[in-house]
């Protein structure tokens, strides 16, 4: 089931046990087919998934032009916002495409989350290795999963091997996967194998994690 509930959008059983809260990437919106698919997906094997958007992509929306990201404390301060709406830490899990996951990871100690699920997550700029978004990340304490394309411009398998990361972190690889998980023609996979595949990863990850209260 897919509603639009004020400005989120809800995939999934009201009374399901797991909730991921997930959040777009910089460039699409909550609706771009690539979230609509990972949200169709979970709800098919028994998550409820809550879409939503930053102040920015919201604007973009109502204004029909686009601009730059929110700084990073709104970003935070929007995730903060919609734990507490959805129940509080304990009872949600959250994740998202690359920005979205980004953030998610960086409040998730603060706000007590059962686990993050990351779809691409942006290590460092493309081309620019020096640039790393990982120092949070060593200390990491609620359990993460992050599912990566080998070939991603924004952390490649080379990359990433090398980081000192948390050991609450899982990394699963897509081989050949761009940041969209797309592999290059010639390696036998498809786009539509490897999002299937984030999928199942992710809700696994997500069943293992201790029930919420109540």
């Amino acid at each position: 089931m897919n509603q639009l509930e004020q400005d989120t959008i809800v995939d999934g059983a009201a009374d399901a046990r797991d909730t991921l809260l997930l959040a777009h990437g910089a460039g699409a919106p909550m609706d771009s087919p690539f979230l609509a698919r990972v949200a169709r997906g979970l709800a098919e094997r028994g998550i409820r998934v809550v879409r939503f958007e930053f102040p920015y992509m919201a604007r973009r929306r109502t204004e029909n032009r686009r601009g730059a990201p929110d700084r990073e404390p709104v970003l935070r301060a929007r995730w903060l916002e919609m734990v507490e709406r959805f129940g509080g830490g304990p009872r949600v899990v959250v994740g998202g495409k690359s920005l979205g996951g980004r953030i998610a990871s960086m409040v998730a100690d603060e706000a007590r989350v059962r686990g993050v699920v990351c779809f691409g997550y942006p290590f460092h700029p493309p081309g620019d290795r020096e640039r790393l978004r990982t120092k949070h990340l060593e200390a990491l304490a609620t359990p993460a999963l992050i599912l990566q394309g080998t070939r991603d411009p924004f952390g490649t398998r080379e990359d990433v091997e090398g980081y000192p990361l948390s050991p609450s972190i899982r990394i699963e690889w897509l081989e050949g996967g761009d940041h969209s998980f797309k592999p290059p023609a010639r390696s036998g996979a498809t786009e539509a194998q490897h999002v299937s595949a984030a999928i199942e990863a992710a809700a696994a990850f997500i069943r293992t994690l201790p029930s919420p209260p109540g």
